[in-house]
């Protein structure tokens, strides 16, 4: 099937799981997670009408920047950022989705003032304490958001995360409760960001506004041997 084709039956999917849910459907934002597809497969993406195109490398992101390629839609930052390239990704994106530490967020936060801008951003949440995966816990989110308060250079819109394989619905769940809890004491949080190809439906009824797709949409990657 063609990326449009795809594109159409996610939306589809989509829309299916938000009646379900008692949703609208325009509360779900689609982000192409486009890491490993050129420049070509992301204006394809974009005529198809995806939401958003969201890049995990910042070489990558660099290159196709360089080439035009997400000429037409808001471009997000998903992937693990390092503290060293983040000069090279604040102010290129409408919103970096993985800010999983005080140290990755102060970074940020210091570039985008020299910058004379203010940073869009997501706090990446480690629901499943995985110590391979970056992130704060949820415990450590209650006190990281009262601190962004402070910070001039970003602007806190909400969280994300990535849960354990197989087990996606008891996470989704658990993050369902703890942004809701934000939400109520924070009103500036509006935005919860998790699915991704194998999980988006479930996530759609357990309250996300954001899912992350990208073989779903562009194909199986091919990874260099």
């Amino acid at each position: 099937m063609s990326i449009a084709e795809n594109i159409a039956r996610v939306r589809a999917n989509i829309a299916a799981a938000a009646k379900e849910a008692g949703r609208d459907v325009s509360e779900i934002t689609l982000v192409g997670a486009s890491k490993m597809n050129d420049a070509d497969a992301c204006r394809q993406a974009i005529a198809a009408g995806i939401d958003v195109l969201g890049e995990n490398r910042e070489q990558e992101m660099t290159k196709k920047l360089a080439e035009h390629a997400y000429d037409g839609a808001p471009l997000h930052f998903i992937g693990h950022l390092q503290r060293n390239k983040v000069k090279n990704v604040v102010g290129k994106v409408a919103m970096i989705e993985s800010v999983g530490s005080l140290e990755l967020l102060s970074a940020i936060d210091k570039q985008a003032e020299k910058l004379g801008i203010v940073q869009d951003i997501l706090l990446e949440v480690n629901i499943g304490g995985e110590e391979s995966k970056s992130g704060f816990s949820p415990e450590e989110i209650y006190e990281a958001v009262p601190q962004i308060a402070e910070m001039k250079g970003v602007r806190l819109c909400g969280l994300m995360t990535i849960p354990p394989p197989g087990q996606s619905c008891v996470y989704f769940e658990k993050m369902q409760r703890i942004f809701e809890d934000l939400k109520a004491k924070n009103a500036d949080i509006k935005l919860l960001s998790m699915g991704m190809s194998a999980d988006y439906t479930d996530a759609v009824r357990f309250g996300t506004g954001m899912v992350r797709l990208g073989t779903a949409l562009f194909g199986a990657r091919s990874y260099p041997a």
